[in-house]
């Protein structure tokens, strides 16, 4: 049987591969992620480094004019996705917490994207039912709540350009996954939508061990 191709990541490695990166020393970025992290444990929910540099390079790869991103948190993802977008492209930002989102607004002035940024707070699934008639979008992240990624895929998608590209971040749930025994509520939800969008024909995906596991997907 051949050997399974994959690496192992050590610190040193780590370090190596996210430094060796276009813009790897970003003075904007880097203080966000110094104040969010001071904010302690709730600062996992940031993106690392690379995620952000992979976002930025995929939104202007496929040529997005419209984003969306459910899961704000303190700014970074809007900032790299943003960034991405052409000088009048947009970014809708669904975000439950105004406390969370307003470090995000700080930040998005000091990048110079405010103006391509739309802030909507509250409950993702409501705000995305109530999108306007004629919404499209060309790229979209997905970081928020775990047990509802099943149903913002769903309300998305249909408003998803043909090869518009959805990311999901958390997909490997923390290499918990692949053992059959999930008791999680989180953990079950993005098990059963990474199987499903290996099946589902309006996709096509791949999982990326990015991170905490980069779902990506294609819209046929």
């Amino acid at each position: 049987m051949m050997k399974l191709k994959y690496i192992s990541l050590n610190d040193r490695l780590y370090r190596y591969l996210s430094a060796c990166r276009t813009h790897a020393d970003d003075p904007v970025l880097d203080a966000l992620r110094r104040e969010t992290e001071a904010m302690g444990d709730i600062s996992r929910m940031q993106i690392s480094r690379e995620q952000g540099s992979f976002m930025t390079l995929l939104v202007a790869a496929v040529g997005a004019k419209s984003a969306i991103e459910v899961g704000t948190f303190t700014g970074y993802s809007s900032i790299c996705i943003a960034r991405g977008l052409p000088a009048q492209g947009r970014l809708l930002c669904i975000d439950a917490s105004a406390e969370w989102t307003a470090i995000a607004r700080r930040y998005w002035i000091r990048a110079g994207v405010q103006n391509k940024i739309e802030l909507r707070l509250g409950a993702a699934i409501p705000l995305l039912k109530n999108l306007e008639r004629r919404a499209v979008f060309h790229f979209a992240f997905i970081d928020a709540a775990k047990e509802e990624y099943g149903a913002y895929y769903e309300l998305i998608l249909p408003r998803l350009r043909r090869n518009g590209v959805i990311l999901f971040d958390n997909m490997l749930w923390g290499g918990r996954l692949g053992t059959g025994r999930i008791r999680q509520a989180g953990g079950r939800a993005i098990d059963e939508l990474n199987r499903k969008l290996a099946r589902d024909k309006r996709v096509e995906s791949v999982l990326l061990p990015i991170a905490d596991g980069l779902q990506l997907c294609r819209k046929l």
